[in-house]
């Protein structure tokens, strides 16, 4: 019996799938009629905002359906206006879900409320004393239906500092249990996508700082995937199980000098670190395509120490449970 529950164990182990990465397909047929598109960014705002910045990251080319924005360590500021403000012409709030600093908005095209319902929202806080400085760790979610695709969008803020990796993965497990638990319904047919997007706070480990930006600067990227501890963890099993992510051909988004594209030259010179990701799974039962068409981080913003990151996500929907 005890060899039995050993390969069962093992068998477990075996069959995680870990993250697939998946290429980017530059073209998008932006077509509301047979195309659910979706812009998702997330941005670790450092206390600091402008509208210029705001208006950077949304961009002027609004060609997808759905705009949704993560935000963490953002400043007291009502960023849902701004934001508005910025889209006036084009789209309009659908939802938000806030937990002090750490806040999501999904917008829609305008007058696009009868394709929307269902909509939830939920959140859910760990550990430290984020609360105290406005730094709130933890997560919180939107769960909507909109043109009958059924969703949950979820950004969160992570434990920092490379040596933590183990407390990160118990975070994540703990979101996933956590948000929408309560009255759940074990008859609910399951979201068609996932997204997880934020600052999960995962490192690159095994390397110096200074052998990582020699990297960097030759554009040697794919040499130091291999020590991100996000994509290892997910290899062990550990957390995202079957999410998708796009390639990492962007440098590392953490941490840079304020006001520049250098990264830190403070006394603990920081190895940087893909902290910033997007990530998504769809329900294998549900007859959609997902095609990536971007994904990218914004170089231009230097108001925080971290660089916002935007991807482009389409739905080809030819059944929807």
């Amino acid at each position: 019996m005890k060899q039995i529950r050993l390969e069962a164990m093992n068998s477990n182990l075996a069959t995680h799938e870990g993250i697939k990465t998946v290429g980017v397909e530059k073209f998008c047929g932006f077509s509301s009629n047979s195309l659910l598109c979706i812009c998702i960014v997330t941005w670790n705002m450092n206390g600091k905002v402008s509208y210029e910045d705001l208006a950077e990251i949304v961009g002027s080319d609004r060609k997808f359906d759905l705009l949704v924005v993560g935000l963490q360590e953002v400043p007291r500021r009502n960023i849902a206006k701004l934001l508005q403000a910025v889209l006036v012409e084009t789209h309009s709030l659908l939802g938000e879900s806030i937990m002090q600093s750490l806040q999501l908005f999904v917008f829609g095209p305008k007058n696009s409320e009868l394709f929307n319902n269902e909509m939830k929202v939920d959140k859910h806080a760990v550990g430290g004393f984020g609360g105290l400085i406005r730094r709130k760790k933890g997560a919180v979610a939107i769960s909507i239906s909109f043109k009958g695709i059924r969703m949950v969008f979820i950004t969160c803020h992570l434990s920092a500092h490379a040596r933590y990796v183990e407390e990160r993965n118990s975070q994540c497990r703990h979101i996933s249990h956590s948000l929408f638990s309560k009255n759940r319904n074990p008859y609910a047919r399951p979201s068609h996508l996932t997204v997880w997007l934020g600052d999960l706070n995962y490192r690159i480990q095994g390397i110096d700082t200074q052998p990582a930006r020699n990297l960097i600067q030759k554009n040697l990227l794919r040499l130091l995937t291999s020590k991100d501890q996000l994509l290892q963890e997910a290899e062990r099993g550990q957390i995202f199980d079957g999410y998708c992510e796009g390639n990492l051909a962007f440098n590392p988004t953490y941490k840079y000098n304020l006001g520049s594209n250098n990264y830190d030259t403070s006394y603990k010179v920081r190895v940087p670190a893909w902290t910033d990701r997007i990530l998504y799974k769809i329900d294998k039962f549900s007859e959609i395509d997902a095609t990536l068409h971007s994904y990218e981080s914004i170089d231009c913003i230097h108001s925080s120490d971290h660089k916002p990151v935007k991807s482009h996500l389409c739905l080809k929907v030819s059944y929807c449970r």
